[in-house]
């Protein structure tokens, strides 16, 4: 899996698609800072998946950005997705392989070098940790730490995403720390201050 340095950013969905949403994606993802867009709707049915998820594969084909599903391996597979993100409560990796065949996958592995290496020894395409800072997006019940991060590099080349409570202020201190991607989702959605534009930008 190519690692563009300008484009870190991998953006999460809300949780709840508002109309909005596909035209700011599209302003979002003019600015070529986006690698992955990954479509976690938590409490939607398959058929509205389908419908919110072919909406956003095709502006991100248009803009040239990875498509992720999560959790949901039959939903990668039917929308032809371009890779699926999977919890340790989801599919493994290796039935999900069979699936979805050569597409990316990618595995949350929380704040344990165990996991990672049992991902690394499956083959993921990326591994992802965190919580890296404290989040509203989701009930925080693994801290990772930038500690984490060296030892990873050393054990590993497969690319690293942290996730967690980033935002402009403190999203440096993790690409110091290499790593290679940054999953962002509050910061950019449900930001009082900045629209998804304006944050994004801050993101330098």
């Amino acid at each position: 899996m190519r690692i563009n340095k300008k484009k870190f950013i991998y953006l999460i969905s809300p949780n709840k698609i508002r109309n909005s949403i596909f035209n700011e994606l599209i302003e979002i993802l003019k600015l070529g800072k986006v690698s992955f867009f990954q479509l976690r709707l938590k409490n939607s049915n398959f058929k509205d998946k389908l419908i919110i998820g072919r909406k956003i594969q095709r502006i991100c084909k248009k803009y040239k950005t990875k498509f992720i599903i999560n959790d949901d391996v039959a939903l990668a597979k039917k929308l032809n997705a371009d890779g699926c993100h999977l919890g340790q409560n989801d599919m493994r990796l290796i039935h999900a392989r069979k699936i979805i065949k050569k597409k990316i996958i990618g595995i949350t592995c929380h704040n344990s070098i165990h996991l990672a290496k049992l991902a690394i020894k499956d083959k993921a395409d990326y591994i992802a940790f965190g919580a890296f800072f404290a989040t509203k997006t989701k009930k925080i019940k693994f801290k990772a730490n930038l500690n984490l991060l060296k030892k990873i590099t050393k054990i590993t080349k497969t690319p690293i995403v942290a996730i967690g409570g980033i935002n402009s202020g403190n999203y440096k201190k993790l690409l110091l720390n290499k790593a290679n991607f940054l999953a962002i989702s509050g910061y950019i959605w449900n930001n009082n201050k900045l629209k998804p534009t304006e944050a994004i930008k801050k993101l330098k």
